[in-house]
């Protein structure tokens, strides 16, 4: 099938950043199914908008911020609802990271990130996952670049610390 103009650039738009994209929410959420359906709501999103996102300087960092806005406001709803724990198991929410997250990211990276705080999550999965500098991911964020740095260098120093900690036989290679 043959898809021309704004649907054809859309669709190769997807194609080339819907794995980046579900990693970075992945890595800054902890939770694939979480991030999956954040992802998917977030290209919805991009579609239903699709003349200004493609004018957007990285149309994927917007798709991610979409994605963990979506992720925030699904969160602060369910904070909303009544608490039904015994009547409704299967709501209960998990702690730990899906087997689905830590094929994306690693187990014991996905393990460190989740110790991150929410905001170095962030900073490192839109730096590491979708490669933006540190001036589009202050856009994207809504920080300023010095913030940036500040957390992306926090973050790295708390994950190197985390990961030499969990894995003293890849202390010995280095």
């Amino acid at each position: 099938m043959v898809v021309s103009g704004d649907a054809g650039e859309f669709a190769e738009f997807y194609r080339a950043s819907k794995d980046d994209c579900l990693r970075a929410v992945v890595a800054s959420t902890g939770d694939r199914q979480a991030a999956e359906d954040a992802v998917a709501e977030a290209f919805a999103r991009a579609w239903a908008r699709w003349r200004t996102v493609r004018a957007h300087p990285a149309p994927a960092a917007w798709v991610v911020r979409t994605a963990l806005n979506a992720n925030v406001s699904w969160w602060r709803q369910r904070r909303r609802e009544v608490q039904l724990a015994d009547a409704w198991p299967a709501l209960a929410v998990r702690q730990e990271p899906d087997a689905g997250a830590a094929a994306l990211a690693g187990p014991a990276v996905l393990a460190a990130l989740r110790r991150l705080p929410a905001r170095q999550r962030e900073v490192i999965a839109l730096r590491a996952f979708l490669d933006l500098d540190t001036a589009g991911t202050a856009a994207v964020l809504g920080i300023a670049p010095g913030t940036v740095t500040a957390h992306m260098a926090r973050a790295v120093a708390a994950l190197r610390a985390c990961l030499a900690d969990s894995d003293p036989q890849e202390e010995m290679t280095r």
